[in-house]
């Protein structure tokens, strides 16, 4: 299995930048089965939707609109580190507020300055003024992976693993 750390991905999308995703917009990666839920839920109800749909964030909405996102380090630092009740906690009070958004016709490179300026993994996708979708670093290194493989910048090697290992060994990082 391969952990991607945040850093590692604006790593890599600083390092290979040159690539040409000028035609590649949000929509072509976004996730679009998204999930909410209201903010005067309890932290225990969203923790067991997560768990039941195999997701590592919801979005937290107030009369309809989206208002924060909840992830599964919201629930490790703002509850289990602080032993608090699960049950007792309120979504909204350790949601992390939206701090930017994109379009579906935003560019992957501009998605991701916002991403990397704002220091957030997910970004949520309005339309409209309609919650429409997710990118998140995941959904990120997907589409690196695979803008790598048609540019053929994994020439020489075999797999995933060894464009890593050979990205750790750069002077400049």
């Amino acid at each position: 299995m391969i952990v991607i750390h945040y850093d590692s991905i604006v790593f890599i999308f600083e390092r290979f930048w040159k690539i040409d995703m000028a035609s590649s917009v949000v929509r072509d990666i976004m996730t679009k089965q998204i999930v909410m839920i209201d903010h005067d839920r309890s932290a225990l109800e969203a923790a067991k939707t997560m768990a039941e749909k195999g997701i590592s964030s919801v979005f937290v909405v107030r009369n309809g609109q989206p208002v924060g996102i909840v992830s599964e380090r919201d629930f490790i630092k703002k509850i289990c580190a602080k032993e608090l009740p699960i049950a007792g906690v309120m979504i909204g009070d350790i949601m992390s507020k939206i701090l930017t958004t994109a379009e579906p016709e935003t560019p992957i490179e501009v998605a991701v300055q916002r991403m990397v300026n704002h220091k957030i993994r997910r970004l949520p996708i309005m339309d409209g003024g309609k919650l429409v979708g997710i990118i998140t670093v995941t959904d990120l290194a997907k589409h690196l992976r695979t803008t790598l493989l048609l540019e053929g910048a994994m020439s020489g090697s075999d797999n995933l693993d060894d464009v890593f290992t050979s990205l750790g060994h750069d002077d400049k990082h």
